[in-house]
């Protein structure tokens, strides 16, 4: 949202520049974090997202459990590789072992931080990318609003300037086009699978009344 805040911001200072000229032009507002959220395909990102981060968690906690597990084993083998009951040869036996899962749970741990280091950026990416791709569809159907009502500009009432504060810091609100905006990009949203609690209710079997005893 910065980066498109910024371009807004650019033609914004471009058109105060233009003075007498910007102030006889028609101009547009629009909340476009309001509009960002509330596009359905904005929803729908989030929540493939949500799912794709849950199954790497999933797998993250795979080898998590892993590596407890083999933690746990390494301390067994190098206890009993102390084991002053059993044989010398019997110890060294052991102690090769414990070394040898020693180098696995070395090779699991660069597993995990490999891991980590892919999902973080393969999640990063994938925002970044839903996220543009998204801000194009939504610049589109704003440019073409504006042509259709003769707007020269469309200032992001949203939009913070570099220090973190309004651009905007005062609008009478007229030629909002926020929910113009909003009803037109979720006119065609797919409608929401009912769940199952939601679904048609079905009358529900009559279980066979038990015979009294006499």
């Amino acid at each position: 949202m910065k980066m498109f805040s910024r371009i807004l911001t650019a033609c914004l200072f471009c058109a105060l520049l233009g003075g007498a000229a910007f102030a006889q032009s028609k101009t547009g507002t629009i909340d476009l974090r309001k509009v960002f959220d509330n596009y359905w395909r904005t929803k729908q990102a989030d929540a493939t997202l949500k799912d794709q981060a849950a199954d790497m968690e999933k797998d993250h906690k795979g080898f998590v459990e892993d590596w407890n597990k083999a933690k746990a084993e390494y301390q067994k083998l190098l206890e009993s590789a102390n084991d002053q009951a059993i044989s010398v040869e019997e110890r060294e036996k052991r102690k090769k072992s414990a070394e040898t899962k020693l180098l696995d749970i070395k090779e699991l741990e660069q597993t995990i931080a490999q891991y980590e280091r892919q999902a973080r950026t393969t999640l990063d990416e994938k925002r970044k990318r839903m996220r543009d791709n998204i801000l194009v569809e939504i610049r589109n159907v704003i440019n073409a609003k504006a042509k259709a009502s003769n707007y020269a500009f469309v200032i992001d009432t949203a939009a913070d300037s570099a220090n973190n504060t309004p651009i905007v810091l005062y609008s009478t609100g007229d030629n909002d086009l926020t929910e113009a905006i909003l009803t037109q990009l979720n006119a065609n949203a797919p409608a929401e699978t009912p769940k199952a609690e939601e679904k048609k209710d079905e009358p529900k079997k009559e279980e066979p009344k038990k015979e009294e005893k006499k």
